[in-house]
């Protein structure tokens, strides 16, 4: 499976022909992923109740996908590199159907923790070689937007295919939920199939050298900012449905149409940032982490009302998908010498976030500050993000400082 260099002739050549079909698949590839993803987060009530456990116990399903995704990463990936590329991403779908399927005839809470482990070992591995493959097939100064426009099936899930799981889990039953998306994983398959080019196989990665290429300083810092950013967003997110029947009163149809709206919020953040990371990878972080504090903490205030809940969610989802694309173009650039691997890596780094929000949300419920305190856990998380993006701005000027002899400034809008 060897990837294509961005901005090579065959990239060039593709971005006049083949590229919208390619990034179609993809989209579609990762519209079923947002759906199984981020579904749960609007059942998690019926999915605590139908296993019997509590909803912090029943979040830890949401982290156990997460781990799955940041272990899977990695190990699809370098497993997978001798394939071509749509022999990979057909086969890791196949997963995906595979683990929902499980999920849909769990009997209890260990199955159903377990069938989300497997759904999760494919999604690492889809969004890593997927950002190169999107990457590929347009020129440099439009990949940021190509890999947005993969992501955008991710947020299109969250308009139409997480509310729909959501309605229909709570009308016939979570296990109904996941079955359907298992046929979405089918659908996925065939357009894959349709969409993609055979290919030629690929050569076996230098291991140790991509591994090197991970551990330099620059790479590691981008991927913990994606743990941050990623982090704030699920502190949040993971425990959205029970935040919103505690602060707002919501109701069950309430909720659907709040994942709705938080879907648009996505849609609209994903071009925003994908068109601001062209121009300015940290520019564009720094100014939605700032968005993402200010709503997060202002949240308690604004879901009062039904339109300033529907303001909130919409405003939270718009800052907190706007900060992926630069997050993801800013670790392939980091680690440049081993795209493939780092890109997989990086999709790890965000669920590993995932992981730790939901985990710190759980921690505050569970500690008895309430829901209220959710989200602000949440603003404190994307403050650290905010304060690392800064200092790796601070690093860079001291760095060009050094190497010419004398002052350089460097602004956001340069890096």
């Amino acid at each position: 499976m060897s990837p294509v260099q961005p901005g090579s002739p065959t990239a060039t050549q593709d971005a006049h022909g083949t590229a919208w079909l390619t990034l179609f698949a993809l989209a579609m590839g990762a519209f079923s992923i947002g759906t199984t993803e981020f579904s749960p987060m609007g059942l998690l009530p019926v999915i605590a109740s139908g296993v019997h456990v509590s909803i912090p116990t029943a979040g830890m399903l949401i982290t156990a996908y997460a781990i799955g995704v940041m272990i899977g990463a990695p190990l699809m990936t370098l497993a997978m590199s001798r394939w071509s590329r749509r022999s990979a991403l057909i086969a890791l779908m196949a997963i995906f159907t595979i683990g929902n399927l499980l999920s849909a005839l769990s009997t209890n809470y260990t199955t159903l923790l377990i069938a989300r482990l497997v759904t999760s070992l494919n999604h690492g591995a889809f969004f890593g070689l997927g950002s190169l493959v999107a990457a590929s097939v347009v020129p440099r100064h439009k990949q940021a937007s190509a890999v947005a426009t993969m992501f955008m099936g991710l947020t299109i899930a969250n308009i139409g295919g997480v509310p729909a799981a959501t309605w229909l889990g709570q009308t016939i039953g979570w296990r109904m939920s996941f079955a359907a998306t298992a046929a979405l994983g089918v659908l996925t398959m065939l357009i894959l199939r349709l969409a993609l080019p055979a290919g030629e196989a690929g050569k076996a990665p230098n291991l140790r050298g991509e591994l090197q290429v991970l551990a330099r300083p620059a790479v590691l810092t981008a991927l913990a900012t994606t743990v941050l950013g990623a982090g704030a967003m699920f502190t949040f997110y993971t425990y959205i449905a029970p935040v919103l029947e505690h602060l707002a009163g919501a109701t069950p149809g309430f909720v659907t149409i709040m994942l709705v709206l938080v879907g648009v919020g996505f849609s609209i953040g994903n071009v925003a940032g994908g068109r601001l990371a062209d121009r300015s990878l940290n520019g564009s972080l720094i100014v939605f982490l700032i968005l993402l504090v200010a709503v997060m903490l202002a949240f308690p205030l604004l879901v009062k009302t039904p339109v300033g809940t529907a303001l909130a969610v919409v405003v939270w989802g718009l800052a907190t998908f706007a900060v992926v694309p630069p997050l993801q173009m800013g670790v392939m650039r980091a680690a440049a010498q081993a795209p493939g691997l780092a890109s997989s890596v990086n999709v790890g780094a965000f669920n590993l976030g995932n992981a730790v929000g939901a985990a710190a949300g759980g921690a505050a419920i569970s500690a008895g500050l309430g829901y209220v305190a959710v989200p602000i856990v949440g603003a404190l998380i994307a403050v650290s993000g905010l304060l690392l993006v800064l200092a790796q701005i601070a690093l860079k000027r001291q760095a060009a400082s050094s190497s010419t002899g004398k002052p350089r400034k460097i602004s956001p809008t340069q890096s």
